[in-house]
This record gives C-alpha cells, structure tokens and sequence, in this order.
C-alpha cells in the first residue's frame, strides 16, 4: 500500500518516516535547535511540486465552501477592557480577514489531508517539539483546514491561545500576506505591556522577523509568548495555506462557541 507521504513530502531531504536513522535524528534535532532559537522552524521544499499543485487546485475547486470573518479583535482575543486607554495593548485593536474552509469540505484524497492523518507525519511533529506522544485533534472542523487570505484581507497582530501551530504553505500572494513575528515578547511571568506597545505603534521594526513562506515549507512556530501577524494580501492572487491541528490529549476539539466564530457552523 502506499503510504501517505509518498510523492507529497520530500523524504529524501525530510526522512520522516524514519527518524531513528541517522538523517532523521539529525532532522529532528536541527528542528528543536532552530525552535530553541527563536520560536520558529521552517522546513523549506518539505512539500513537492506536484502536492503543492493539487493543494492549490482543490482550494480553489472548495474555495465557495469557505467561511468569511472579518472582525477586530485585541492581541489576547479577549475583551478589550473599557477601562483602559487606547495606547495599552489589552485595549488595542486589529483586524483580522479570512476564508477558512473547513476539515469536512477538504477531499480525503487531498495530498496533505492524507499526510496529515498519517502517523508518520504525527510522529515527526512531536519529536521536533520534544514531546513524547501527539495527539491529532478530533474536531471534524478544525482538525486540518485550508486558509484563503484573499487581497484585502490580513491577520492582525495577535498570541496564540496554544502552545505551538503547525503550518504548510501553498500559495503566495503577489505582494503583502508576510508572515511576521516577534519572538519572546513575552513570558509567563513578564506581559511586557511595553515592549508590545512598542511593537504596535511600529517603534520596534528591528524586533520584528519574517518567517520564510515559499510555496511548500512546512513550519512550526510556538506563538504564545511570540506575537504575529500576516500582513495585508495585495494583488489578484491568494495566500493559500493549512493549519494542522495537534494536542498533548487526544479528543481535541473547539467549543461550540469558536467554532461558529472560525466556522459559521457546529460540528
């Protein structure tokens, strides 16, 4: 039978179906290096060609499944507090615009659909965040998805709720749609209210990285204590990804609340 890597991920270059041998060790520990660096690894070429192709061929082929959002939102996707001045973070907002289409619209045979519900591809994720085990989400919405930033459309700066994302890039736009980020702005025991201020109000561009995107690189970024953002998609063509979802518990889903939010609908 073939397995669910074969002619979509570069195993040669990305031997994740064999992480005992030498090259697979030497993966895995060159990912938790770069991770420890900054908070973010980027794995170049991960998809080939022909996965790329099909990925962008059946999100436009679902593309009228997608749900719209376009809302603001704080950096924490919390209230805002009324009781505090434009300028702190807490009470800063953004703007967040996408098309998200859900797990459910993506066909099983999808190259990456496939990838991701190996174990292969489970297994590779948790040893480069040095976790023991993973579990892939349960939630028929959620678990794998495909993002449109269509032009206009943008994510705002913001932490993730989760300790880490797993990304896999399709498609860039002609211009804008960057991913940047700011790692360690903050920690547990610092919020460090300043230095995000800093950042937006735009005085602390130096701080600010840009997470490489080409066409099939697979990332893992731990945006929680690194703040983020796609910048505004300009042109005719789409920033085309997917989110890969994982958990330390198996089980993982959204609440009903999020996700009518993401998705329009409950599972």
């Amino acid at each position: 039978m073939k397995a669910a890597y074969d002619g979509v991920v570069d195993i040669e270059q990305y031997p994740i179906h064999n992480l005992d041998s030498a090259r697979g060790r030497e993966l895995v520990a060159w990912c938790r290096a770069q991770l420890a660096e900054d908070g973010c690894c980027t794995l170049g070429g991960f998809l080939l060609p022909d996965a790329i192709a099909k990925m962008v061929r059946i999100s436009d082929e679902v593309a009228d499944k997608a749900w719209v959002t376009d809302r603001p939102h704080n950096i924490y996707f919390t209230p805002p507090a009324k009781d505090l001045p434009s300028t702190d973070p807490r009470a800063h907002l953004e703007r967040s615009a996408k098309h998200g289409i859900a797990y459910d619209y993506i066909p099983v045979d999808a190259p990456v659909r496939r990838l991701y519900e190996s174990p292969e591809l489970t297994r590779f994720v948790a040893a480069a965040l040095g976790k023991d085990v993973l579990h892939r989400s349960a939630d028929p919405l959620d678990a794998f998805q495909i993002t449109r930033f269509q032009p206009g459309e943008e994510l705002g700066w913001h932490f993730d709720n989760s300790e880490f994302s797993v990304t896999v890039m399709y498609q860039l736009p002609e211009a804008g749609g960057v991913f940047e980020y700011v790692p360690a702005l903050r920690s547990d025991a610092d919020p460090n209210y300043a230095g995000i201020t800093e950042v937006l109000q735009g005085r602390a561009r130096a701080t600010v990285k840009t997470q490489a995107s080409a066409p099939g690189t697979f990332a893992l970024f731990h945006g929680h204590h690194a703040m983020h953002r796609v910048t505004l998609v300009e042109g005719t063509q789409p920033r085309i990804n997917s989110v890969l979802t994982y958990g330390d518990h198996p089980g993982m889903k959204l609440s009903p609340l999020t996700s009518e939010l993401f998705y329009g609908r409950v599972s």
